[in-house]
């Protein structure tokens, strides 16, 4: 793809417009890098790009700008129906995602992963599994890194390992994972899709240009990446955690088998898992089929599950304080990935607290309902969503209201008895109160670790 001396927009400041404004602008092209919020609101990071010859508009775009552009490169935050896009499109102009830019000149083998939850625990343990087995390996996307930040590091014998969002998906056009995983598509972003078929229909892009060279690695118990095993190019390969499959892995007790061409191998068991909950089995089936595709053995996959800690606002232990255990889930931005946690937890005995809340994406709260009747103590709302969720779940649990996430931690520990869990899922986005759910984690670990539980010990609970 060249692209000295073509005029090229970039649509959003965040990590990966800038990544994309900066690639662009060192290989010779004119770059104008576009947000809507203010320049003074946009990262150093994004104003230090006007030392670089990057332009730097907000607001409205002018058209007389649009008529020159060759090239708009979207960022995943933008919906691709934005007028910018639209006006340069018509006119022969190519839009493209930042992932679609960074695929072109990325060298080596792609393994991609997607899926409503799952997707960022699945891509860090791959990316450890292929590295620990000898292979040289770099992870991106969705994760934190943009890809197009690793393509200058890419080489043809490398393995690049992306986390992909349904946002990314949607730009593509020859982006082509040698190992796709698709985990699970469950109600999400409904605030940005008109119909929940949308939302599918991006997350399914990712298979959409493999090859029968390729893999396809799909969750056997998902209704949805089930019924994409019919008609792809790729090999396929499914996992289950609910039921025997005749070629594939699944699990069986507390075993984790492969079986292929009617033999069958025991590749871990659940006590050698670290990770709690169901659903970080599945995460753990679907990396193994991912190591085995990219070349590495079967017991040296098995040492990297055993010693893998997770990641960070995963379903994450906090601290112990009075036998009250805190777990920091601020990752959980849908209703599902809450109900998988509070299922992780519930097999731990003992009832939970439960912080819900934040902004809300249009999904239904009520697919909760039944488990907050079983293993909840008491709901701790935040947020803008609020109001809303407790009109859904009010008849399931005790609800209180908190103002900030101190007030929360202090409500919710009052609230829990020992043995009890207390836990940060809020099957919300951050945004109505933090800058991101990374944030919002830190800040409730934060007020864990400082708050003084001692001296209010003898407050009424």
């Amino acid at each position: 793809m060249k692209l000295e001396g073509k005029k090229t927009l970039v649509l959003g400041a965040g990590k990966s417009g800038v990544g994309a404004a900066r690639f662009l602008a060192q290989r010779g092209a004119t770059v104008a890098l576009h947000d809507k919020k203010p320049v003074e609101d946009w990262s150093e990071e994004a104003r230090s790009l006007k030392t670089e010859k990057i332009g730097l508009i907000s607001g409205e775009l002018p058209s007389w700008l649009l008529d020159q552009i060759d090239l708009v490169v979207i960022s995943p935050g933008v919906p691709t129906n934005s007028i910018p896009a639209r006006y340069v499109e018509r006119k022969d102009g190519e839009v493209i995602g930042e992932v679609e830019l960074a695929y072109r000149f990325t060298k080596g083998k792609i393994v991609g992963i997607t899926g409503s939850n799952g997707k960022t625990t699945t891509t860090t343990l791959i990316g450890e599994i292929l590295k620990n087995a000898g292979i040289e390996t770099q992870v991106g996307g969705n994760i934190g890194t943009p890809l197009i930040s690793l393509a200058e590091s890419s080489t043809d014998e490398n393995w690049t390992v992306v986390e992909l969002s349904s946002f990314q998906l949607e730009t593509i056009k020859d982006f082509r994972p040698n190992v796709a995983v698709a985990l699970n598509v469950t109600p999400n972003h409904l605030d940005r899709y008109d119909f929940f078929s949308d939302y599918a229909a991006a997350k399914h892009r990712l298979l959409m240009n493999q090859t029968a060279d390729d893999v396809a690695i799909l969750n056997a118990d998902d209704e949805i990446t089930a019924s994409w095993a019919n008609g792809l190019k790729a090999k396929v390969v499914l996992f289950s955690v609910k039921k025997e499959l005749d070629e594939g892995l699944f699990l069986r007790g507390r075993d984790l088998i492969c079986r292929a061409n009617g033999a069958e191998k025991v590749l871990t068991t659940r006590d050698e898992i670290f990770l709690r909950g169901r659903h970080n089995v599945e995460n753990v089936l679907a990396s193994f089929a991912a190591g085995l595709a990219g070349g590495a053995s079967p017991d040296s996959i098995r040492e990297t599950v055993k010693n893998f800690k997770g990641v960070e606002h995963r379903i994450e232990f906090v601290a112990e304080i009075e036998g009250v255990k805190f777990y920091n889930d601020s990752k959980a931005t849908s209703v599902d990935a809450t109900l998988k946690a509070l299922e992780a937890l519930g097999e731990g005995g003992g009832k939970t607290i439960l912080i819900l809340g934040g902004r809300g994406k249009n999904a239904l709260y009520q697919p909760l309902a039944e488990l907050i009747e079983k293993s909840v103590r008491k709901l701790v709302l935040i947020g803008e969503d609020a109001d809303n969720i407790e009109s859904q779940l009010k008849n399931h649990a005790e609800i209180v209201r908190a103002e900030n996430m101190q007030d929360a931690v202090k409500k919710s520990f009052y609230s829990a008895e020992s043995g009890d869990a207390i836990l940060l899922a809020p099957a919300c986005a951050s945004f109505d109160m933090f800058k991101s759910y990374e944030e919002r984690g830190a800040i409730f670990k934060t007020e864990v670790l400082n708050f003084n539980f001692k001296a209010r010990k003898g407050e009424a609970r």
